[in-house]
């Protein structure tokens, strides 16, 4: 099928994926532009799924100090080799999250991180929370369970909404990397600073 340039450049534009795999992705959905979309996603899916066993010893540390420096964000992202952390891409996705963290304020990096206590805490607050509402008990777990999503979307950073990009997580954003780069992506770690976080004030 004939695929309209302008529609394999704005899918190029919105997942980030090569014009021939665009090409692709619109001749095997019949020219739809968001199931092109899903369709990137879940092959950017599974060619992150099988870097996931690869070591990533190599990357970077990137900084990021919002204007006012008020705020500020040291962040480690690793990858396999030296030559891919050294690249534009890579450079630009170590920008693209360290200023993530700075503006959504992330405590974690991944969900597996979350401290067992804590999450028992939230999920018998917002267990209360149903409860004093009258909701019945049939619906009540549900409504815990869609809150604790809701609460890692909040602290986790691969959960969070991307600012570039509100659709699409940020770990969209990593998978979509890996797929490009064709090595293993990670965050590791971050730290992210507040002027006078902490500080008692008179």
């Amino acid at each position: 099928m004939e695929l309209n340039a302008i529609i394999v450049k704005e899918l190029r534009e919105k997942t980030g994926a090569g014009f021939m795999d665009c090409k692709k992705a619109l001749a095997e959905t019949g020219g739809n532009l968001e199931k092109a979309v899903d369709y990137l996603r879940q092959k950017g899916l599974a060619a992150a799924a099988k870097k996931a066993d690869r070591v990533a010893a190599d990357g970077a540390v990137g900084a990021y100090v919002h204007p006012g420096g008020k705020i500020g964000v040291l962040v480690e992202i690793n990858c396999q080799t030296d030559f891919v952390a050294r690249t534009t891409e890579f450079q630009t996705l170590l920008k693209d999250m360290a200023m993530q963290i700075a503006a959504a304020s992330p405590r974690y990096v991944k969900r597996e991180e979350v401290l067992g206590d804590e999450i028992a805490k939230e999920r018998e607050i917002y267990h209360r929370q149903a409860l004093e509402s009258g909701k019945p008990e049939k619906v009540i777990e549900k409504i815990v369970e869609g809150k604790m999503e809701r609460f890692y979307s909040e602290v986790c950073l691969l959960e969070q909404a991307f600012i570039k990009d509100p659709d699409r997580k940020v770990s969209d954003i990593i998978n979509d990397a890996i797929t490009r780069m064709g090595e293993k992506i990670e965050v590791r770690r971050f730290t992210r600073y507040h002027l006078g976080e902490g500080v008692q004030k008179d």
